[in-house]
């Protein structure tokens, strides 16, 4: 069988990154996260209900299942709710299903799940240990982008749950996750590298992986993005 280490190194030249050494471990208690924002920038996002308030998990996926909100429901196979460890400490952010999500009803399982897998593990974690979700919870028709109007009716469901999971890191995977959680519309490449958070949990933007598909040579922008993430993590731990 092959050493832990061994699928690291492996999950690395996937992502086309040397390796890195690990120099403190993660820790499972993370406080609150000093954030600076773009002054001026990002304005304040809608407050979720209290801990504990509203619908638990069973009828949060219930009401994601038998949404109609917006007309991607006449044209979804099933929902995508979301999926990994409800009480996760990293929290992974998309913005859509696509073709094999909607088929499987599980989020990033196509090729962009399979370089997600790679990235997740290369911070040394299984994708059993993360949770992962999409703002949108119904796949667009031939993979468009949001529109608006579908973000409004489903971001409600992704604010819930971060509500229920309490992550103490979000990763904003893309523009469209990115302006979603942050009410922003500045570019991408703005708001990467920013210490930044949603509801004083601290957010971390970069790539998303479909775009590293069609551009891997921005991989390693990626890998400084988790590693700032991680960094985070470890500096508020010891806090």
């Amino acid at each position: 069988m092959q050493s832990t280490e061994a699928a690291r190194r492996q999950y690395l030249d996937a992502m086309g990154i040397a390796l890195w050494e690990r120099r403190a471990p993660l820790s499972a208690a993370v406080a609150d996260a000093r954030v600076v924002k773009l002054p001026g920038t990002i304005a304040p996002v809608v407050i979720a209900p209290p801990a504990g308030a509203g619908p638990d998990w069973t009828v949060l996926e219930a009401a994601v299942r038998g949404c109609t909100k917006c007309p991607l429901h006449a044209t979804r196979t099933q929902t995508v709710f979301g999926a990994g460890n409800r009480r996760a400490q990293w929290m992974f952010v998309g913005e859509a299903p696509g073709a094999d999500e909607d088929r499987v009803g599980e989020p990033f399982v196509g090729r962009a799940g399979q370089l997600l897998n790679a990235m997740i593990a290369a911070l040394g974690l299984k994708r059993e240990d993360v949770y992962i979700a999409n703002v949108l919870k119904c796949r667009p028709p031939n993979n468009r982008d949001p529109q608006p109007g579908e973000v409004e009716q489903c971001e409600s469901h992704l604010i819930r749950q971060i509500e229920l999971i309490q992550p103490k890191l979000i990763v904003a995977l893309g523009r469209h996750a990115a302006h979603s959680l942050l009410k922003t519309d500045l570019a991408l490449a703005r708001l990467r590298g920013q210490r930044l958070n949603y509801q004083n949990i601290p957010l971390v933007v970069t790539y998303h992986p479909a775009y590293l598909l069609r551009t891997p040579s921005d991989k390693r922008k990626v890998w400084e993005d988790l590693r700032r993430a991680r960094a985070i993590l470890l500096e508020t731990a010891t806090a």
